[in-house]
């Protein structure tokens, strides 16, 4: 069970600077290919915040992140708002969810699960066909799509470790979509699920507001150029991008199991 916030915590000038600035290379990296948490978490850790309020500060400066992200991949005409809305609305539900539960329940399991999942996730993009920006054949309806994304959202806020790319993938993969849409509208369901777990940490005190806003900024910035360096290269950015974000995460993930 993770323990109570501690609310006091207050960051010294020059961690917000610090902070701010591993921001704007998340937010990029995330914009792109997801897997800023890679980067980010191990660096709020190692900034000494607990991991409960490190998971909820990293929630709170991601939500901006993908934010900025979606709008403008959506000003690029990339986002299908309205056509996913009941899906929005479930991956909101399942994100919030999972982010009660894991104040609830300990993620050792899933410490094990997940570099399994994102080996396989990586493979799938090293070597599928399809992982390119054109559209193909949807293997699934958007209502087949459903239990898919709600899984997703759940894992988000319970865990969220390469949601990002798990999205992606599978729009890739299920949807037919093309790589810079699938990424497009990945951000659409991960901006949903950070804002829905960013409610439930905030209403669990398990947020540095100043150290989290300070790194909003960064990570806005960062999903801004990012998302432009996407629509403008296209998949041939955005694959290599997810492979090494896939790996470099499932290397991370599999280290700290090691090292414990």
């Amino acid at each position: 069970m993770i323990e109570s916030a501690v609310t006091d915590f207050q960051p010294e000038m020059w961690l917000i600077a610090a902070m701010f600035c591993v921001a704007i290379l998340t937010g990029f990296i995330d914009s792109i290919a997801g897997g800023g948490g890679l980067i980010m978490m191990p660096s709020l850790l190692a900034a000494g915040l607990p991991p409960h309020l490190a998971i909820g500060t990293n929630k709170l400066q991601s939500v901006f992140g993908t934010s900025m992200s979606c709008w403008s991949y959506w000003r690029g005409g990339l986002v299908e708002v309205r056509k996913n809305l009941p899906l929005v609305a479930l991956v909101f539900t399942g994100s919030a969810t999972g982010a009660i539960l894991i104040q609830q329940v300990s993620a050792d399991l899933l410490r094990y699960i997940v570099p399994v999942f994102l080996v396989l996730l990586a493979t799938y993009v090293i070597f599928s066909p399809r992982m390119t920006d054109e559209d193909a054949q949807e293997r699934v309806s958007r209502k087949g799509y459903a239990p898919v994304a709600g899984t997703i959202s759940l894992y988000d806020g319970f865990f969220g470790p390469g949601t990002g790319q798990f999205y992606t993938a599978t729009l890739v993969g299920l949807r037919g979509f093309g790589l810079t849409r699938a990424t497009a509208n990945a951000k659409l369901f991960n901006m949903t699920t950070n804002w829905a777990a960013v409610i439930v940490f905030s209403l669990g005190g398990k947020m540095v507001w100043l150290l989290g806003f300070s790194m909003a900024a960064g990570a806005m910035i960062g999903g801004f150029i990012g998302s432009r360096f996407a629509m403008r290269h296209g998949a041939k950015l955005i694959r290599p991008l997810m492979i090494v974000a896939s790996l470099g995460l499932t290397a991370k993930l599999v280290w700290d199991l090691v090292a414990n």
